[in-house]
């Protein structure tokens, strides 16, 4: 019995690592530093699941510094998330990355304004100093203010737009009447520096119909002929969608997963359930798949900017299914 025993445990143990052996190394580029808005990916890592699907994950933290488009296209990353926005400009620019999975099904953007500049409705921007942040970030304010019919430039009857860095000190220091912020990330960031949010008033991209996608999935197109990058693909996102439903059941079990992975040391548990709490609100049914209808809006949008639009022509095969239908299979 021993015998059969120890030949079952040598056979397992052969499989397990044949299993290591046969790992295909993934590297995904994430938009910015470690935290709870990229949960699944580190979920997915850290309880098995990329493991279980034969993969052996390496996951960038971004930064300020860093832009994902030229991190794939240099060849630093197989996968990317970015904002659809960013990715289409860069696809125009001459870096072709597809959408391949759309994680955020909502956008969780604001412009969020002192109480006490008299701001009540868009109508009353006019004339305001407003924090923005660039770097690819800012062509859905700029389509908004398209809309309104406000100049960016400083004109007279526009609004004056100050660049913002990724904090909210603009606000904080009352050098800009309202500045940009995330649902999950920022807004928190004035709650925490004394504002009450009966001192804020808060304008959400989506309540104001110029919400565009944000965090999804990209690869370069070039890959995508290649039928054993997409099956390689098809297992990454599945895996990654199991760690977003992890995540969205196991909320303190992930913010934990996430402040390990935290290389910055400037996470707190406190921020960080705070963000896991809202990036839910972001994820819809965790499906993974881009609805066309939401990707459309965001093209009209990026297209509408006035005579400096984010994107000057509709973009072909700016997303696949190809890798959801794989991973039907």
């Amino acid at each position: 019995m021993k015998h059969a025993l120890a030949l079952a445990a040598g056979l397992s143990l052969g499989l397990t690592l044949s299993n290591a052996q046969a790992a295909e190394p993934v590297t995904i580029q994430l938009k910015w530093v470690a935290q709870a808005q990229f949960a699944g990916y580190f979920v997915a890592r850290d309880k098995g699941f990329y493991k279980e699907a034969g993969l052996d994950v390496t996951i960038k933290p971004g930064g300020p510094d860093v832009a994902p488009p030229q991190v794939i296209a240099g060849g630093g990353a197989d996968v990317t998330v970015d904002w659809m926005p960013s990715a289409l400009a860069s696809r125009e620019k001459g870096v072709p990355l597809v959408n391949i999975s759309q994680t955020f099904k909502k956008s969780g953007l604001e412009l969020t304004c002192r109480a006490d500049t008299g701001i009540k409705k868009p109508a009353d921007l006019k004339g305001k100093t407003l924090g923005v942040w660039y770097g690819g970030n800012e062509y859905p304010f700029l389509s908004w203010m398209s809309k309104l019919g406000f100049k960016t430039d400083g004109s007279p009857g526009g609004v004056k737009v100050i660049k913002q860095g990724f904090n909210v000190d603009p606000i904080l220091q009352k050098q800009a009447d309202c500045v940009s912020t995330m649902t999950y990330n920022e807004y928190w960031q004035v709650i925490d520096g004394g504002y009450k949010p009966s001192q804020l008033v808060v304008f959400k991209y989506e309540d104001e119909g110029v919400a565009t996608l944000e965090d999804g999935l990209y690869v370069l197109e070039k890959n995508l002929k290649d039928p054993a990058f997409v099956a390689k693909m098809a297992k990454f996102v599945k895996a990654s969608m199991k760690g977003w439903e992890y995540a969205k059941a196991h909320p303190d079990e992930a913010v934990k997963i996430i402040l390990a992975a935290d290389t910055t040391g400037a996470k707190t548990e406190k921020d960080q359930k705070r963000m896991m709490g809202e990036i839910a609100k972001l994820l819809g049914d965790a499906d993974g798949k881009l609805d066309v209808k939401d990707y459309e809006r965001t093209v009209a949008t990026l297209m509408s900017g006035g005579s400096d639009p984010v994107i000057t022509k509709k973009p072909e095969g700016a997303y696949s299914f190809a890798v959801i239908e794989a991973m039907k299979k």
